[in-house]
Order: structure tokens, then sequence, then C-alpha cells
């Protein structure tokens, strides 16, 4: 790779990795282009970014971003996102279902973090399912409510009839 290149990819890098909140890395060694295609389909719908990049280039652009703490070493693939959640159940999901993809470590709010954490973040619920919880909480008063006058409205009916 040129030196031009590689410059232009760390500054990339550099640029996402800044914007983000979560990277995790992982070790892909052994997967097949298919099952990495599935990783980058699932990954594309919970807006977030998958790629594979070389150590040195990796490294570089995770100092830049003020992420230091973790080392990288081996064959990896860097997940991230704007959304802690959502970069850890991609990881964790995929995972689970393919035992060759194995997480290493990450940054999560730009402070390192160990497979546990990420783990543990990947079992929280979603942005939309607690936004549909709050929601759900917000109603509950007003529904209740309604019902209680609904009660209301037929004992006096059936108290006039």
């Amino acid at each position: 790779m040129l030196k031009a290149k590689k410059a232009e990819v760390i500054a990339d890098l550099t640029d996402s990795f800044a914007n983000t909140t979560a990277v995790v890395i992982c070790d892909y060694k052994g997967l097949t282009v298919s099952k990495l295609e599935e990783l980058r389909k699932a990954a594309n719908a919970k807006d977030t970014k998958v790629q594979v990049v070389k150590n040195t280039l990796a490294t570089i652009a995770l100092n830049n971003a003020g992420m230091t703490g973790v080392e990288i070493k081996d064959t990896n693939i860097f997940i991230w996102s704007d959304d802690v959640i959502n970069a850890a159940k991609v990881s964790s999901d995929f995972a689970k279902s393919n035992e060759l993809f194995v997480m290493k470590a990450g940054y999560l709010d730009k402070e390192p973090a160990d497979v546990a954490k990420i783990e543990a973040f990947a079992k929280l619920p979603g942005r939309e399912e607690l936004l549909g919880m709050l929601a759900a909480t917000w109603m509950a008063p007003i529904a209740n409510f309604t019902i209680g006058l609904d009660a209301l409205r037929q004992k006096k009916e059936e108290e006039s009839a």
C-alpha cells in the first residue's frame, strides 16, 4: 500500500473512531467471505460499520482518536457504531452463531473494555426497545384513567336504566 493511501486510510479511520462511542475488536480468522458478508449485513441493519484494517493503521487511528490501552495483534476486524449497544449486540450475536468469530476487546465511550463488559452491554435492550418501554410507561396512567371513566359510565348507565 502506498504511503498516500495509508495516510488516507488513517485519516478516514481517525475521523470515524473520533466520532463514535463504541469500537469492538474481533478475530475473524477462518471465516468465509459469505460469513463476513452476513456480519456486514447485520451491522448495516443496526447502523454499525465493519472493516478489516491492518493493525498498525488501526492502532495509529485509534491513538489519534484518543483511544489507548488495548493491545492489537493477530487478525482483526473492527466493528464500530455511535450506539454502544448496537456495536456490542452485532458482535456478540455474530460470535454466538459463529465459533470462529471471537471478540477480543474494544472501547466503550472511549474507554478500554474487555469482552465481559461488551457482553454486558449486548444484553441491554436497544434504543428502540427503551423508547417503547418509556412510551408504555407514560401511557399507562392515561389508559388506566380511560378504563376508570368507561367503568364509571357503564355504572351510571346501569343505575339510570
